[in-house]
């Protein structure tokens, strides 16, 4: 079983700075991309920024120039620097990643995918 496990959101004001973080854990398992969504109520849930097979890295233009995405292979986690916070980045912020499971001798049976369980992110004027 993995689980995404979130950290680092609260309360800041208005061009303030918050780092997130999102750590993998469980037995047997390898990361395929790990991103980060938002989602404000009555709205869907949207792509905020994330890593593209290959090791690219895929932001939301509304993020672009204010939130860098970092991934630590080895520790099967990523981070968000989000600087430049405004109030219209309040929402709650979830981690997600597509993860092979089901190793064989020919490689991984299974991509799913997983979610954290979200963290509040609020940014006052």
């Amino acid at each position: 079983q993995v689980q995404l496990v979130e950290s680092g959101g609260g309360l800041v004001q208005n061009g303030g700075s918050l780092r997130l973080s999102c750590i993998a854990s469980g037995s047997d398992f390898s990361i395929h991309t790990m991103n980060w969504y938002r989602q404000v109520p009555g709205k869907q849930r949207e792509l905020v920024a994330g890593t593209i097979g290959g090791g690219g890295l895929n932001y939301a233009d509304f993020v672009k120039g204010r939130f860098t995405l970092f991934r630590d292979v080895a520790e099967n986690a990523v981070y968000l620097q989000m600087n430049g916070l405004k109030p219209e980045d309040t929402a709650v912020y979830y981690c997600h990643a597509e993860i092979f499971t089901g190793r064989s001798s020919t490689g991984w049976n299974t991509l799913s995918d997983y979610w954290g369980q979200g963290t509040q992110v609020t940014v006052s004027s």
